[in-house]
């Protein structure tokens, strides 16, 4: 009865978190919305700037002259010469003799000072408004944190809905099993989702007072589950000892993957700019990244080491790939990385379902070989932290039993024969004859390598995929 009503409280918990980081979630997105404005449709100069720079031209220089009423005539709705007023001082940053009205310049006895003054002011207004408009994008940064937070919190709380509690299911079966192992679970919580990954937290310790490696646990959870493909990630424990503690462990998918890399810096340079990462930290995904920063040498290798590392991070804690490339724009645009942008190509797959999820920031194409030939992936998009408003595109495919996944930086495609760079590409992957990862990711480098020494900083990472 005590395990029943545990078993329930548990799940109870699991619905109220859930709930409560929906409501967490709907307070965020009502937050990013209730600072949105008029004012993001003025970042420019606007109407009442310039009255207010003719209004204090006038009660400088004019005094009680009204021989031109050019302030009351601007003022008038419709008004063409405060229109043209505007354009020109933004086109040419001042206003000249010949831009006034023809009456001002005839009648107006002070028209060097008056036009001085004006120039004045509307400089004064400009400045104004290029602290604005950094207060804007300031502000704009932070409404897309909190979209963004609003979004990660409600996938979460999705996933903490959708998750099922498979413990009575199980939970007798692995109890039993681990006793045969002198180990005692007092506790424990499996859980399935909507992936079919299941994972479990187990309460446990040794009976006879040796240590059982984390390892070892899992080949007998393995056992108990009827699947021997689990294993302890390595952010939990690494021994099972008499003292009581509780691990995590995750069962692994029905595919995996491996990876090759080849890559050459530009001619006359010893270090290249392009950068990747590979990584399986997240159970049950494989994340590999690959970001090209601008230029070459070591201020290149900097920045797209930032960005690949960020990424890779945001991603490890949770983070969606949409929500992750987002991220990542944002802090650059804060850090100021318009100087020397990366860009960003983001591939996760997903090892239980076999699905690849691309997403770039001014990546070229990836290409992905399966037995139906070579899909070319495209998202053209500017580098990361060039510009705040960036919304990735999501390119999804269902990858099957040997299929391959190669991510190339702009080096290699713009060394590819022909005008149809991507085309030269598609049809040389085509053609190749299938061999290990490493391989053909050597092979595709000394392809795009083959008619000149390289102009750019050139980079290959091919990914293939198999079932277990």
């Amino acid at each position: 009865m005590w395990r029943r009503s545990k078993r329930r409280d548990m799940a109870d918990v699991n619905m109220y978190t859930a709930s409560r980081l929906g409501e967490m979630a709907r307070s965020l997105s009502v937050l990013a919305k209730s600072c949105q404005d008029d004012l993001e449709n003025k970042r420019g100069l606007t109407k009442e700037d310039a009255l207010a720079a003719m209004q204090m031209s006038a009660a400088m220089v004019c005094g009680d002259c009204g021989r031109c009423n050019l302030y009351h005539d601007s003022e008038k709705d419709g008004s063409y010469y405060l229109h043209y007023l505007l354009r020109t001082f933004e086109q040419k940053g001042q206003i000249e003799y010949e831009d006034m009205p023809r009456f001002f310049m005839e009648t107006c006895r002070r028209r060097e000072d008056y036009l001085a003054q004006l120039n004045r002011n509307l400089g004064r207004a400009t400045m104004n408004l290029e602290w604005k408009n950094r207060f804007l994008e300031s502000r704009d940064t932070v409404m897309v944190q909190f979209r963004e937070l609003a979004v990660i919190l409600e996938e979460f709380a999705h996933q903490m809905e959708q998750a099922s509690d498979i413990t009575e299911q199980k939970g007798e079966t692995v109890k039993r099993m681990f006793r045969q192992h002198h180990m005692l679970v007092e506790n424990l919580l499996l859980l399935e989702y909507e992936n079919r990954q299941r994972e479990a937290y187990l309460t446990v310790r040794t009976t006879n007072g040796k240590c059982v490696t984390a390892r070892e646990a899992a080949e007998i959870l393995g056992q108990a589950m009827g699947n021997r493909g689990w294993y302890a990630p390595k952010d939990t424990r690494a021994l099972v000892t008499r003292q009581t503690a509780t691990i995590h462990f995750s069962e692994a998918g029905r595919y995996r993957m491996m990876y090759g890399i080849a890559r050459i810096p530009r001619e006359g340079e010893n270090l290249s700019g392009d950068n990747f990462t590979y990584s399986e930290e997240v159970p049950g995904q494989v994340i590999m990244s690959v970001s090209d920063g601008m230029g070459s040498g070591e201020q290149a290798s900097l920045e797209s080491r930032r960005v690949v590392e960020l990424a890779q991070q945001l991603l490890e804690t949770g983070f969606s790939a949409r929500a992750t490339l987002k991220m990542v724009n944002t802090v650059l645009m804060l850090v100021g990385a318009e100087q020397h942008p990366a860009t960003l190509d983001l591939c996760c797959v997903d090892l239980h379902t076999g699905v690849l999820e691309a997403m770039k920031l001014g990546a070229v194409a990836t290409f992905v070989l399966s037995g139906n030939g070579v899909e070319v992936l495209e998202a053209g998009e500017v580098p990361a932290g060039v510009i705040g408003t960036v919304e990735p595109v999501l390119l999804s495919r269902k990858l099957w039993d040997g299929d391959r996944v190669v991510m190339v930086t702009d080096g290699v495609l713009e060394a590819c024969p022909g005008e149809d760079k991507e085309g030269s590409m598609r049809e040389y992957i085509e053609g190749m004859e299938v061999h290990s990862v490493q391989e053909m990711a050597e092979e595709l480098l000394q392809f795009a390598c083959r008619e000149e020494e390289p102009r750019d900083d050139m980079m290959v990472l091919v990914g293939g995929i198999w079932r277990r």
